[in-house]
């Protein structure tokens, strides 16, 4: 039997690095969270790089003693929890006391820290969880932690961390989710020297999404507000005609952590049932508040999963809540502001406007002393037209009860009248598929020489449900996933072109608003999406309008098809050209392929047929398989005809 050996202090620090301690952006949330836990009202995130060579968060929360400083960095040593009862009413956003001695273990850690009133401050120096140099400092009031060559003592650990730019915009998400659940705490983040993004700290939500979403998300939320007993639930949800491509603009609070819970996501999509289209998914910031007691976060040591003591009652109060926001605006969807009403608005808008991040609180636009969060207001909605001399157009707020209509041709068109080319048009409307969603065509042109392969005899029996083409073939069924299959014939054809692929030229322009450092992305393969088939110019500081998509696709599948493709480049799954190639063509063969519960004609059932029987059709993009076989003595098992 092996022997069993009792682990060093350091080596059990390094472990607990590893459940604490993901990556940069794990470094990044512990940190705010300690910042959000001294009562910080100001926080200040600057990174470099992805993260891993250099992090510093300076806030100007309550400090350290020296006495504290000295010992924050053992494990387990913690200021939230005094006994095991405080483990029943969790009501910091750290208590574990690994987090500090976990990312010190593996790094090169500064603090500098000074209590309010104290005339210095202690600064304290750790090289893998070692102190090397302690002793007093002047500093501001509060905490300024470094971190320096993360995983430098891991060489295991580092070489699994992506490219700078995936890991630079995981920080870039972490941080903002962790401000978007603080609106209340002013935070400024700032990458290699550029300021990320910027929240006001006003305590209001409305602003508070605004500023890290943006107009475009933010002008298609609903407010949405419940309570029941101690369970309170407020936040925005998005209009069911501003479905998204993904779930990644669905963010989720309790007692302002951030968590990922599939209870609250299947609550909000359950809500939606019947009023969005298939495949598209809705947007939301939920904030949930109960008591400490009724949710326990000890179980993961990310703290991000929660369990929920009374699991029905919460789903039924965000579920009822967010159904009672979109029957709200069936009821006043047609309602537009009057005249004198949009006399009060623009002022504020105008105001707004003028607001830069530093102007924020020389505005006087902070939180009141001691006000907390406050009841949620309207959101500020984005309402697009011809600016004077070819300026973008400026962001309007509307009034509580009001909404102005859905930005749909009204908005296009107004935006296509700032073209700075020559006008819109699109040739042979007849026939672009623009207008038309599939033709026989597509089907065909996505197959090349299937009629030279050998294709055993078969008998077309039909599709079942709209999704599966059945197929006989002697003692065989053959069922095939129409959309998978045509979907692989789409990426074989696209990826064999040696040309640029064929774009169309939309006639409404669609408005598209990036994320924190999805501008840098669009610069670095904005060659690749023209040849691809994309336009997409600027509009504003961080708005964009797409003026062109691939032919084959659909322009109600634009929008979804290019937040499909930044949310993969955003995860860094393409660290070179040709994968960043392949994985934007994944996205317009998913787009431009029948769609399952499409109706699919005889002609283009047996074209995607004949492509699978020849071989040339096995998986998907993805890896999926794009047929299954049912042989004779399957059915007869199943019919107990033979045991």
């Amino acid at each position: 039997m092996a022997v069993i050996n009792i682990l060093s202090p350091h080596v059990a620090d390094m472990i607990a690095a590893g459940e604490v301690v993901e990556r940069p952006a794990s470094v990044i949330k512990e940190l705010m969270e300690n910042a959000f836990d001294a009562g910080a009202k100001n926080i200040t995130v600057e990174l470099r790089g992805g993260g891993a060579t250099y992090i510093r968060v300076t806030d100007d929360g309550c400090g350290m003693a020296p006495e504290d400083a000295g010992i924050a960095f053992l494990r387990h040593a913690t200021s939230k929890l005094q006994d095991e009862k405080g483990l029943e009413s969790i009501h910091t956003m750290g208590f574990r006391g690994e987090a500090l001695a976990a990312i010190s273990a593996v790094s090169h850690v500064e603090l500098s820290t000074r209590r309010k009133g104290d005339e210095s401050g202690t600064f304290v120096t750790l090289t893998a969880g070692e102190i090397q140099d302690m002793g007093p400092t002047g500093c501001p009031e509060g905490s300024t932690m470094v971190v320096k060559d993360l995983f430098y003592n891991t060489p295991a650990r580092l070489k699994f961390l992506k490219s700078d730019r995936a890991e630079a915009s995981a920080c870039v998400q972490t941080a903002l989710r962790c401000a978007l659940g603080r609106p209340e705490v002013s935070v400024r983040l700032i990458r290699d020297g550029k300021e990320e993004f910027f929240s006001p700290g006003d305590g209001r939500q409305d602003s508070c999404v605004y500023t890290l979403l943006g107009r475009e998300l933010a002008s298609t939320l609903l407010q949405c507000k419940a309570a029941d007993g101690g369970l309170r639930v407020s936040g925005f949800v998005s209009s069911p005609s501003a479905g998204r491509g993904n779930r990644a603009a669905q963010y989720f609070f309790c007692n302002g952590r951030f968590i990922r819970s599939a209870l609250l996501q299947a609550a909000v999509e359950q809500a939606y049932k019947n009023t969005l289209l298939t495949g598209r998914f809705p947007a939301c910031v939920l904030y949930l508040d109960m008591g400490y007691g009724s949710v326990d976060v000890n179980v993961h040591p990310a703290k991000t999963e929660v369990k929920f003591s009374f699991e029905k009652q919460v789903f039924d109060l965000v579920y009822n809540a967010v159904r009672l926001s979109l029957e709200q605006e069936k009821r006043t969807a047609e309602v537009v502001p009057s005249a004198s009403t949009r006399k009060l608005i623009e002022p504020k808008a105008d105001f707004y406007r003028s607001m830069s991040a530093e102007s924020f609180r020389a505005n006087g636009y902070a939180a009141e002393k001691g006000r907390g969060a406050a009841a949620p207001s309207s959101v500020p909605t984005a309402r697009f037209s011809a600016p004077d001399a070819g300026r973008p157009a400026a962001p309007a707020f509307q009034s509580p009860g009001f909404r102005s209509p859905e930005p749909s041709e009204q908005t296009r068109l107004d935006l296509s009248q700032v073209a700075k080319k020559e006008p819109i048009s699109v040739k042979n409307a007849e026939t672009s598929p623009l207008f038309t969603r599939i033709s026989e065509n597509s089907v065909e042109n996505s197959v090349q020489n299937v009629e030279t392969t050998q294709i055993p005899s078969y008998r077309l029996l039909g599709e079942a449900m709209k999704t599966y083409i059945i197929l006989e073939l002697g003692e065989e069924l053959l069922l095939i996933d129409k959309h998978a299959a045509h979907e692989r014939m789409n990426f074989d054809r696209l990826k064999a072109m040696d040309r640029s692929i064929m774009s169309q030229t939309l006639l409404a322009p669609l408005p598209l608003h990036l994320g924190p450092g999805d501008a840098e992305l669009l610069e670095q393969n904005g060659d690749l999406l023209r040849e691809l088939g994309f336009e997409i110019e600027v509009f504003g500081e961080e708005d964009y309008v797409i003026r062109a998509v691939p032919a084959d696709i659909d322009s109600g599948d634009a929008l979804a098809a290019v937040e499909e493709i930044f949310e993969k480049l955003r995860s860094g799954k393409a660290p070179d050209a040709q994968s960043a190639r392949d994985e934007i063509l994944h996205t317009v063969a998913c787009k431009a392929a029948i769609k399952a519960g499409w109706d699919t004609s005889d002609a283009e059932r047996r074209r995607i047929a004949e492509a699978v029987l020849s071989g040339q059709v096995k998986y998907c993009p993805h890896g999926r398989p794009v047929s299954a076989v049912l042989t004779r003595r399957d059915l007869d098992k199943m019919f107990k005809r033979i045991v």
